[in-house]
């Protein structure tokens, strides 16, 4: 059976957090599909960059289950999303390259521990700080972008199983992801006259460094092993597995196509029944 195709040949995408995990993943599944791309992370994406040119093989062309025909456009941009003046050179590059943006994934994030009881010096200052990364980011750089973003284009929002439920330890990342839900509902009903869809997606435990450094936190809080608490984890799920970044590809290939044109405002959650909402 071949690869299914979203009918995204040719769609301009920008993809955040791009240089691993599920930006990586993201980013060569957009790119299968033919879409143009551009990369953009705090860190060096050129790695992205190179496995899609790996993906680009003349011979992977040529599988017959492949839905790109050619080689597809991407660019990689160092940006820090908090700074406005690099924002705004990543908008005037949209801006000069293709003129219009069908698709915006807001995926960059960061997460780590913020026990109430830190009463580290610049504990406030981290819990401010993973807010504006999640959160403010996500919405300097789709309000950047918005005069580029033309009627029937797509803007997807990475949030988390853990903004819609309390998490010990948690709590900025957690508050952040809940806000990424509101802010996502929010902007649905604004730029819906536009004809502009938002959406958000809400994986569960997936196997990438971030959330494997959160594993190990709860482990050391909890005086167990990351083993124990891993299977604890899975328990809950109705399928027992952890996810991987690819899993969560076909929703976000989804949500940027034509099928999904009826949704807008909605979170999936995608978390092998962790959380069922």
């Amino acid at each position: 059976m071949g690869a299914a195709s979203y009918g995204l040949q040719g769609k301009t995408v920008l993809i955040t957090g791009a240089a691993g995990g599920i930006g990586l993943a993201l980013a060569r599944a957009f790119a299968a599909q033919g879409a143009r791309l551009m990369l953009l992370d705090r860190v060096d994406a050129t790695s992205t960059l190179d496995w899609i040119r790996r993906d680009q093989t003349p011979s992977i062309r040529a599988e017959p289950t492949s839905v790109r025909a050619e080689p597809v456009e991407a660019h990689s941009i160092l940006c820090d999303l908090a700074d406005a003046r690099q924002v705004a050179a990543v908008v005037e590059q949209v801006r000069e390259r293709w003129g219009a943006l069908d698709v915006l994934v807001n995926n960059a994030g960061t997460e780590y521990p913020t026990p109430l009881d830190d009463t580290a010096p610049d504990a406030m200052e981290r819990w401010a700080g993973l807010l504006d990364n999640n959160v403010t980011s996500m919405v300097r750089l789709t309000q950047a972008l918005l005069p580029l973003l033309p009627r029937g284009a797509s803007v997807i929002n990475q949030s988390s199983i853990w903004g819609r439920i309390g998490v010990a330890g948690f709590s900025a990342y957690a508050a952040s992801k809940h806000a990424v839900v509101g802010l996502t509902r929010s902007l649905a009903l604004e730029l819906g006259p536009r004809g502009i869809r938002v959406n958000a997606v809400c994986p569960g435990w997936v196997r990438t460094d971030a959330a494997l450094r959160s594993l190990t936190a709860m482990a050391q809080e909890q005086g167990r092993s990351e083993a124990e608490v891993e299977r604890e984890i899975l328990a809950r799920q109705a399928v027992a597995e952890m996810l991987t970044p690819d899993d969560l590809a076909g929703v976000f290939l989804f949500l940027a196509s034509e099928g999904a044109r009826p949704l807008t405002g909605q979170c999936l959650v995608a978390s092998h029944g962790e959380v069922m909402a």
